[in-house]
């Protein structure tokens, strides 16, 4: 009798356990503890010595986890080169001359494999890049779910159907986010990414030229290094917060307030639609924003990973393994 009740209390022990780790999916964030316990040390020094040569790398290595997830899951195929037949998601126009920091995801990795070759997925690396470049501009930080595996396709077409552009309006945005089980308010919570880094003249000359919901004196600074005629300056960069450009803080929702959106994208989550109460919440409470981005970025990081044998651990984040 007793091996059979303690076999039942086994079995408790094993739903509790998939039941808490149902949260992460098949992920954890212990999930190199044995097979590479400083892997959270190498990316983190990498990193800081990326943002000491260049602060806004922590904006563009964000930015990149997020083009990972939103095509084929957060598999690592957007570090795919185009390389003889093979096409890539890097000149998808969502991408192209507009993602950057795969050169400091390539050193990560170089470190990494030093220490624990053929262990840790380029996805993970991608993943944790993100959140240290977060958290190093001043922002939250997190336990990131670990145990992604690399995948061996890519989507060019995924990426420039998936990729939200900047300029949808709010109910494109939410069905956007609502495909990839985004809620709208991770939508809003992920926006505020937009805290820090810098977009390009191309991708916000419609909005500071022809849009109704903006701040005319704020449209005017925007026009002084982005030309109304397409393609003069179509690369000239603006920060999507003028004040603490490379501060990672609830400023943006601030700014929103004010009509001061650099994107129509952003604009919209404020302009009288269902996201309006939310962005004063984040306004008021930058400890709320905190903890919504934190929990929208884990779900991010959720999305279709492959896992157990599916996919492979590149040894080279730009190929796929021969």
């Amino acid at each position: 009798m007793a091996s059979s009740s303690g076999c039942r209390a086994w079995h408790c022990l094993l739903a509790l356990f998939l039941l808490s780790s149902s949260a992460y999916g098949q992920l954890s964030p212990s999930f190199y503890a044995k097979s590479c316990p400083t892997l959270q040390l190498i990316v983190r020094a990498t990193m800081i010595k990326a943002l000491l040569a260049e602060r806004r790398m922590g904006a563009s290595l964000l930015r990149l986890h997020f083009h990972d997830c939103f095509v084929q899951g957060c598999d690592g195929s957007i570090l795919l080169d185009d390389v003889g037949s093979f096409v890539g998601e890097k000149t998808a126009f969502p991408n192209v001359d507009s993602v950057r920091g795969y050169e400091v995801i390539d050193e990560i990795k170089k470190n990494v494999e030093l220490l624990c070759p053929g262990i840790v997925s380029c996805a993970d690396i991608a993943a944790l890049a993100a959140r240290d470049g977060t958290f190093l501009l001043g922002g939250p930080s997190w336990s990131v779910p670990l145990g992604r595996r690399d995948s061996t396709t890519a989507s060019l077409t995924e990426a420039n159907s998936d990729l939200p552009a900047p300029s949808l309006s709010l109910g494109l945005l939410i069905k956007a986010f609502d495909k990839k089980q985004l809620s709208p308010q991770d939508l809003t919570a992920l926006s505020g990414a937009h805290t820090i880094g810098f977009s390009q003249c191309l991708n916000f000359r419609d909005h500071i030229y022809n849009g109704t919901n903006i701040d005319p004196a704020f449209a005017t600074l925007r026009k002084r290094t982005c030309p109304a005629q397409a393609p003069n300056g179509d690369k000239n960069l603006a920060p999507f917060d003028v004040q603490t450009q490379l501060l990672f803080d609830n400023a943006y929702y601030r700014n929103l307030v004010a009509k001061r959106g650099l994107l129509n994208s952003d604009q919209v989550l404020f302009n009288g639609g269902s996201q309006d109460a939310l962005v004063r919440q984040y306004v008021a409470n930058p400890a709320l924003f905190a903890s919504d981005f934190v929990t929208a970025m884990i779900k991010m990081g959720n999305i279709n990973p492959l896992t157990g044998t599916a996919g492979q651990i590149r040894r080279n984040c730009r190929v796929v393994n021969s």
